[in-house]
């Protein structure tokens, strides 16, 4: 068992500029034990890179996220992000993430299915009529889950511009200071408190309305966890969907052979999308630190009490001890139990509704337009958690 006290390496190791992963990632998973990180701000941590251990840790209610709080947490930027329910533990948040499962089951989201199809269809009729090259960020792959989760939570869709800008500062990794993160946290709690009060005055049938209900009826959660829960669903809802369109696009473009595939056999679709989701590293870095609450032996390593461990997600993903020929695109792969949602008690709750739409989003855009292609610069996100194109100039 190793406890290593050599000099941590500087992390994180993926270029923002691109979606390949970080040959260090290779490198790392291959020696033994864990490596020790360090990120441009908070104490260093303990990396995890291999697919047992991210799972491992990931589902042991021994590692805790609620214990950040109290800690120097690892981050790419100065200012703490106050995470909401991703920042609890059972049971604050078992009891928050309930009030709003039941939005998110599968059979709910099916529910749903017709409008995307309906949605896609029109902003493929819009973005044909601006004629090519098009921003397919901008005109596509953005609107679409912008509209769904506005429609589910009740946010009226015109805001859009807003809640952009505030989305992209609550993920932002760039040398904004604590008291700029804070202002803008304020400034969309603001906004949130504003549209819940709206709300309250006049019910609506969406999700608000039913978190608004079980604040007021119920005592379920307080009046802060109501507004940070909306802003977790509003950013969480679109951001990484809206991310993964282009993502997924792009990758399909640079392996021909299984866009071939797939415009052949629309029917492989479903098992595409997870392809996608295992073989695109979609975070700039590790997600949030977990601590472990007691001397815990990980892959090796000795983890005492009070020491974070970061979870490389899309290095688990490449792990070939779990995914034979995992540097390869395979939309045909079965048992694919990848970890891009996650695991354990923080698994994606909106997984079934990202699904749906990144299922809707690319199959219906490479049908429409079998001559799909890059048609200009991709201006990338910098500085950003997540990895994608800002702006990707499409032709067809």
């Amino acid at each position: 068992m190793t406890t290593a006290d050599t000099a941590p390496l500087s992390y994180p190791f993926n270029v923002a500029e691109s979606l390949d992963l970080s040959d260090v990632y290779e490198q790392v998973r291959e020696r033994p034990g864990l490596l020790k990180v360090q990120l441009a701000h908070g104490e260093p941590a303990w990396l995890v890179t291999r697919y047992a251990e991210a799972r491992f840790v990931l589902g042991d209610q021994r590692f805790s996220r609620a214990e950040s709080a109290k800690h120097d947490e690892p981050r790419q930027s100065e200012g703490r992000r106050d995470s909401g329910i991703l920042g609890m533990d059972p049971p604050d948040h078992t009891r928050l993430r309930t009030l709003v499962a039941k939005a998110f089951t599968v059979r709910q989201v099916e529910k749903l299915r017709p409008q995307v199809k309906q949605l896609t269809r029109e902003l493929l009729d819009e973005l044909e009529a601006a004629g090519p090259p098009a921003d397919l960020v901008d005109r596509y792959a953005l609107p679409i889950p912008v509209a769904v989760i506005c429609r589910l939570l009740g946010v009226p869709e015109q805001d859009r511009p807003k809640f952009r800008v505030w989305s992209d500062a609550a993920l932002s990794t760039s040398s904004l200071t604590t008291e700029e993160f804070d202002a803008n946290q304020e400034e969309l709690r603001g906004y949130m408190r504003q549209l819940i009060e709206e709300h309250r005055r006049a019910p609506q049938d969406d999700l608000m309305t039913a978190l608004i209900d079980a604040r007021d009826t119920g005592d379920r959660l307080s009046e802060l966890e109501l507004v940070d829960l909306c802003i977790g669903i509003l950013v969480a809802g679109h951001e990484t969907t809206a991310t993964q369109i282009p993502n997924f696009v792009l990758t399909l473009l640079d392996h021909p052979d299984q866009l071939a595939l797939l415009r052949e056999r629309p029917e492989l679709i479903g098992g595409a999308v997870e392809e996608l989701l295992r073989f695109v590293p979609l975070g700039s870095g590790a997600g949030q630190a977990r601590y472990a609450t007691e001397d815990i032996d990980v892959g090796g390593t000795l983890v005492r009490a009070g020491t974070p461990v970061l979870v490389a997600v899309g290095a688990a993903n490449r792990d070939a001890l779990r995914f034979d020929a995992p540097g390869t695109l395979n939309i045909t792969r079965t048992g694919n139990q990848h970890l891009g949602f996650g695991h354990g008690v923080h698994h994606c709750l909106g997984a079934p509704l990202a699904r749906l739409e990144l299922q809707e989003a690319i199959g219906a855009l490479i049908t429409r337009f079998p001559g799909l292609h890059v048609a200009g610069d991709v201006e990338w996100k910098t500085q950003m958690l997540v990895r994608g194109p800002r702006v990707l100039p499409v032709g067809w």
